[in-house]
């Protein structure tokens, strides 16, 4: 069984959407969706306490070794990332499973696809696959962002698929020029062949600078993420909820590349211009947040500040620095998604009002309360688990080049986010509703409310769970920075000896 393991998180959700496609009845649908969602997670939990001995396990399909054939490479970091898909799936769908999925047809096929798309990306060994699992990813999510229809949705959806479409494009030219100048795509493969004569290396360089553009736009990178807030905050809350990670697939990618490709030998392609644009993402999206009129506006704004603030990691090529960007990465993954279902079950509550930062009907205590622990969670207030992947990362950038400015510009944000918090919270919650309606009378549907509690939950567990966590984490940085064995693992010792030979 442990030989198919890294195959399994493809699997389940492209079977469920299968079944789902068969089954006409929504109740069938449901059903199925979140059985496979939960055995997902099950999996994937099993997968990551599988990674942890340091080996990587490579699923070779159809039994065609790499470079020849299509691969699955499952390390720390790939199990931790599917892992938290599942989980961030899981809460997404029980809070569709309330009635949002009537809103449409074939919502929970097309949820499960995106699942496919997010786990493959992760678990992939070569950059054509990635690609593939990309589109997957992009075609449900433009379905899945019109979901339920309205004017906004629709207009974001038009900019979302526009951009999306060019950044597709790109990647495709970008893997062209790969393939032509190296003969490859598979990820351990390219790195090896950098490392031999014969190839131009100008080609190459601009290969991977026209790959890191597409990594960039899919993370959200200023000047490319202008498209993020007003898309995030105009889909369904449980779609905008799983949305969240989509970034973070960019910001892996990324991460991957550079280490096991870029480090060895074009160590300098991320030097100084990705740190500013990620300070500037990072300037941006704060005053984002400063000016968000309702919660999952500034929720949106929220992910492009963590996209921005994690896009500052790349260039470093530091172990202890990636450790605490990924500990960072789950943090603001679980917030921003909850974020996302808060605002849903507030707006539900406070009738015309909605989530707009303004008097209306108070949300009940259950909600004024996790309100109030998000935020400072977000915020990164002691003790929660913002509060210790900011002083991760703030630790760890210090002797970095730009460290000063980095670390103006992070601890400027977070006094800007935890100002903007305290002042919507007060309109939201606190603020008297003398001329507003009563509050819809009903209670909030029990999938909505414990798919919510979950996620704000998620905050207070990461930081009883610190040490644990962040000692994965550090594993998972070390194993990721160490290219060499990443290349052995993939091809062979003999493999990469041939390869060697035929090439000189």
């Amino acid at each position: 069984m442990n030989t198919h393991a890294p195959i399994l998180p493809i699997l389940i959700p492209f079977a469920a959407a299968l079944l789902q496609m068969l089954a006409d009845r929504l109740t069938c649908q449901r059903v199925v969706g979140l059985l496979a969602t939960a055995l997902l997670v099950l999996v994937t939990t099993w997968l990551t306490l599988l990674a942890d001995d340091g080996l990587l396990r490579i699923y070779a399909l159809g039994d065609w070794p790499a470079p020849f054939g299509i691969v699955l490479v499952v390390d720390r970091l790939a199990a931790a990332m599917t892992l938290l898909t599942a989980v961030l799936g899981f809460a997404a769908l029980l809070y569709a499973s309330a009635g949002f999925d009537e809103r449409g047809r074939h919502f929970h096929p097309l949820f499960q696809l995106q699942l496919v798309g997010l786990t493959g990306a992760f678990l992939t060994g070569d950059l054509f696959n990635l690609f593939v699992f990309f589109e997957v990813m992009l075609l449900a999510s433009y379905t899945l962002l019109a979901h339920g229809g309205g004017l906004a949705r629709t207009r974001a959806g038009i900019s979302y698929v526009v951009l999306n479409l060019i950044g597709s494009a790109l990647f495709l030219i970008a893997l062209g020029l790969l393939y032509g100048t190296l003969g490859t795509l598979n990820l351990a493969d390219l790195a090896h062949r950098l490392t031999l004569p014969g190839h131009d290396p100008a080609l190459a360089r601009l290969a991977f600078a026209l790959l890191i553009a597409v990594f960039v736009l899919k993370a959200g990178l200023l000047p490319l993420s202008f498209w993020l807030p007003h898309t995030y905050s105009a889909a369904g809350a449980p779609v905008a909820a799983l949305f969240a990670i989509m970034t973070k697939v960019g910001i892996v990618a990324l991460l991957r590349v550079q280490a096991i490709a870029l480090t060895p030998t074009i160590p300098d392609l991320l030097d100084h211009w990705l740190t500013t644009l990620a300070i500037a993402t990072v300037v941006f999206a704060a005053f984002g947040v400063l000016t968000a009129s309702r919660l999952r506006a500034l929720a949106a704004w929220l992910v492009l500040l963590s996209a921005g603030t994690l896009l500052l990691t790349p260039a470093q090529a530091n172990a202890q620095v990636a450790a605490a960007a990924l500990f960072y990465l789950v943090h603001s993954t679980l917030a921003g998604a909850a974020f996302f279902l808060l605002a849903g079950v507030i707006a539900e509550r406070r009738g015309e009002a909605a989530d707009h930062f303004r008097a209306g009907p108070p949300p009940t205590t259950w909600l004024q309360v996790a309100f109030l622990i998000l935020a400072a969670t977000t915020a990164g207030l002691p003790p929660f688990s913002g509060f210790l992947g900011k002083l991760m990362l703030l630790t760890t950038l210090r002797a970095v080049p730009a460290g000063t400015a980095i670390w103006s510009v992070l601890l400027a944000s977070g006094f800007i986010v935890m100002i903007a918090l305290a002042r919507d919270g007060c309109l939201l919650i606190w603020k008297p509703a003398t001329l507003a309606a009563p509050p819809p009378s009903g209670a909030i549907a029990w999938q909505r409310a414990t798919a919510t509690l979950l996620l704000v939950a998620a905050g207070p567990l990461l930081a009883i769970a610190a040490r644990p966590l962040a000692a994965y984490a550090e594993r998972t940085a070390s194993q990721l920075q160490a290219p060499g064995a990443y290349v052995a693992g993939v091809l062979g010792t003999s493999m990469a000896t041939s390869l060697r030979k035929a090439a000189q």
